[in-house]
């Protein structure tokens, strides 16, 4: 019997910018320009949550999360990094990595619901991914 095949929820295709793969998880950028968020998407089939992944993802999935973090928090030269799994109205498991400044509409509370989704500049949205491409070796 071969594993079911993988495949991102729609939701998350429809609300994101795919920027590659890491070994374990799909990188992806929030299609709102208010905050740098990104979500990385464990590959892995029926995985709701953390404890759904073997202790080998597990640690690769930290590694993952370290090496992202560390990257957005470079290039934005944010004031916090919010790292969460919630999964509340996508039940796929994914984490999402957002940089925050003191000084952005939700602050200090959850980036959640504060505003409506603001369309990326495309320049500036290109811009940035090739910077975490760089900065997390997806090219």
């Amino acid at each position: 019997m071969s594993e079911p095949a993988w495949s991102l929820h729609s939701r998350l295709k429809e609300d994101t910018i795919d920027i590659g793969d890491l070994p374990l998880s799909k990188v992806l950028v929030i299609k709102d320009a208010h905050y740098p968020w990104l979500l990385l998407v464990p590959r892995r089939p029926d995985a709701v949550e953390i404890i759904d992944l073997d202790e080998v993802q597990q640690a690769q999935l930290m590694t993952e999360i370290s090496r992202v973090s560390r990257a957005l928090k470079e290039i934005t030269k944010c004031d916090k990094l919010n790292v969460a799994a919630l999964g509340n109205l996508v039940p796929q498991l994914h984490v999402h990595i957002i940089a925050r400044r003191t000084s952005d509409a939700a602050w200090p509370r959850p980036v959640w619901g504060v505003m409506p989704p603001l369309a990326h500049d495309a320049t500036e949205v290109q811009n940035f991914i090739s910077a975490l491409r760089r900065k997390i070796w997806l090219g």
